[in-house]
């Protein structure tokens, strides 16, 4: 196994066939990524720690394999940036939704304690740098009819691990999308998704909280399995 530092992000190994065959893999293997060629990944990684001071990716990794006739395989790896093509770019286009929403509401109107026994007034808070919102990891749809949730639901793949609650308020459907243990391109290409369905309603706590207590939860945990069965 001869392993060469390209640049900080990028390695190549190359594998002869006698290590290929020792190792009881081929190419295939890398490309169906089977059980025995994640092991020989973790390998190389480990070896490529200690040999030329690699420092595994923080997200994910792409990996490019070229076979070399009688010779054997090249694998080159490379850090692939979390927000990479066009995923990346629906993901960054709804985080500046999101983004735009929360900064449109401006300044919320909040309750100032009364000064000196006075009456309560209604005041204004300042914006803060803590105020100022990152990456949204939850967000809220509205939908128009209990039809357009369950379509939503069954076009979304089976295993995306986010968290979902179901409300109704004023005849209206409500659904709050939480990123859960979903990857955030994943969790963002489904909010964009549920754009084709409902409206964007609040990605706020205020609109949360306001939700929670004038709408009727219909499914307090895991509402888009259980719409659709999957």
């Amino acid at each position: 196994m001869k392993i060469e530092r390209v640049d900080d992000k990028t390695v190549k190994c190359f594998l002869s066939n006698e290590e290929l065959e020792e190792y009881e893999i081929d190419y295939k293997d890398f490309i169906l990524r089977s059980d025995k060629a994640k092991e020989v990944v973790r390998e190389i990684i480990e070896q490529a720690e200690v040999e030329v001071g690699y420092k595994p990716p923080k997200f994910a990794f792409d990996l490019q394999i070229m076979m070399l006739p009688d010779q054997g395989l090249l694998l080159t790896f490379s850090e692939k940036e979390p927000f990479e093509g066009k995923e990346g770019e629906q993901a960054l286009e709804f985080i500046r939704q999101i983004t735009d929403m929360i900064q449109k509401k401006g300044v919320q109107k909040t309750v100032v304690p009364p000064a000196d026994n006075g009456p309560a007034q209604t005041g204004q808070t300042e914006k803060t740098d803590r105020d100022q919102p990152g990456n949204p990891e939850y967000a809220i749809f509205q939908f128009a009819s209990l039809g357009d949730v369950l379509a939503f639901a069954k076009a979304l793949p089976g295993n995306l691990r986010v968290r979902s609650e179901l409300y109704r308020m004023e005849e209206q459907y409500y659904l709050y999308l939480h990123k859960g243990s979903a990857s955030y391109v994943r969790y963002s290409r489904a909010c964009i998704q549920a754009l084709e369905f409902a409206d964007l309603y609040g990605a706020d706590e205020i609109s949360f909280l306001y939700l929670k207590e004038h709408g009727e939860c219909l499914i307090a945990e895991k509402a888009l399995k259980k719409l659709c069965w999957k």
